[in-house]
């Protein structure tokens, strides 16, 4: 029979032992997502990331946390907040946070990382005398990304095929390389359909100013564009919802806003929808079965990442001959007989 005082100290032990394994369970069982600025309820970006995030943590029994960046600022103390929490997988949401990342990733070699909409190449993300920035440097890192030239170029064929006045407008948010890929193609799908369309722009620095979204997507139906594309959260929404109250037509951006921003739902042609609840979804779900690989995931037209949403209130108004055209541009996207005209 053991002394009493052995037991008790074996009985310690043990206490000591399960107190350390449960926390370490905890924190390789812990999914943490940091937000963009313009706010968790966007209606586009941001919301819907964190929706599929937040749903495949539940689903897998994962604790779930997330935070939204005020500012550009807040980007570095937030995801290391998360790290000093224990998160086993930061997803961050964002080209702007492509640079702090990869900071925290090299740091911390023992968390994952994904990270909506920036990819990293030799000489982009890290040193240019690499052959592979995730085998030889991000091996912890996973880029979840979109062909939004595609979606984009769609989205224009049907803008070109539908303008009655031949001017189309996009009220953009910052001018980073997804918004640019939108607009782009936006403007090269409309020209396909009608060479002479103008295309009016506007990159405005800031994804949460719906205010001047809306007076930009005013200033642009003065000028006679009677369809107006918004392409960057909160500050797109206000250019379509400047359409919807003069009356004419908008589309929306990165989700379907016919469910996610009603305000404007019976003006909307179409939302040119990146399928990044989806996307997160899928990473979470990944990572809980210890499948997430570090690399690129990206989504196009012919996987289904990507593409144009139902015509919801707008399906009997669109001629059959511009629906036709969508589709053929579609099949066009896919087997490579089109390009939307995008170089990076």
């Amino acid at each position: 029979m053991l002394p009493k005082r052995l037991n008790v100290i074996i009985v310690l032990v043990m206490i000591f032992t399960i107190v350390l394994t449960a926390c370490s369970t905890s924190d390789a069982e812990k999914v943490c997502a940091v937000l963009d600025t313009g706010g968790e309820n966007d209606r586009s970006f941001n919301e819907f990331t964190l929706k599929g995030a937040r749903d495949a943590a539940e689903a897998e029994g994962l604790e779930f946390a997330h935070i939204v960046s005020e500012a550009e600022t807040d980007y570095e103390k937030n995801i290391q907040n998360f790290i000093d929490e224990g998160c086993g997988l930061i997803i961050t949401v964002g080209f702007l946070m492509g640079d702090v990342t990869a900071a925290a990733a090299r740091e911390n070699p023992d968390v994952e990382f994904a990270i909506v909409d920036v990819a990293y190449f030799p000489g982009a993300g890290c040193d240019e005398g690499l052959s592979d920035c995730y085998e030889e440097d991000l091996a912890n890192v996973t880029s979840l990304m979109f062909s939004e030239d595609e979606v984009g170029y769609l989205a224009g064929v049907l803008a070109g095929c539908m303008s009655e006045s031949g001017v189309i407008g996009s009220v953009s948010g910052m001018e980073i390389p997804p918004v640019v890929k939108f607009v782009v193609g936006y403007q090269n799908g409309a020209k396909s359909q009608n060479a002479g369309v103008e295309t009016l722009n506007v990159y405005i620095p800031d994804f949460n100013d719906p205010s001047t979204g809306k007076q930009a997507g005013q200033s642009m139906i003065e000028d006679g564009a009677d369809i107006i594309f918004g392409v960057g959260g909160n500050t797109g929404n206000g250019g379509v919802l400047a359409a919807h109250e003069a009356g004419l037509l908008g589309i929306g951006v990165d989700v379907d806003q016919y469910n996610t921003y009603p305000d404007v739902a019976p003006s909307l042609l179409t939302s040119a929808a990146k399928n990044m609840d989806v996307a997160a979804h899928d990473a979470v779900v990944d990572y809980a079965n210890g499948e997430l690989e570090a690399g690129v995931k990206l989504g196009t037209v012919e996987n289904g990442g990507i593409g144009l949403a139902p015509y919801h209130d707008q399906e009997s108004n669109i001629p059959d001959a511009c629906k036709a055209a969508v589709e053929a541009a579609e099949a066009g996207l896919i087997d490579g007989s089109i390009s939307t005209g995008y170089t990076p």
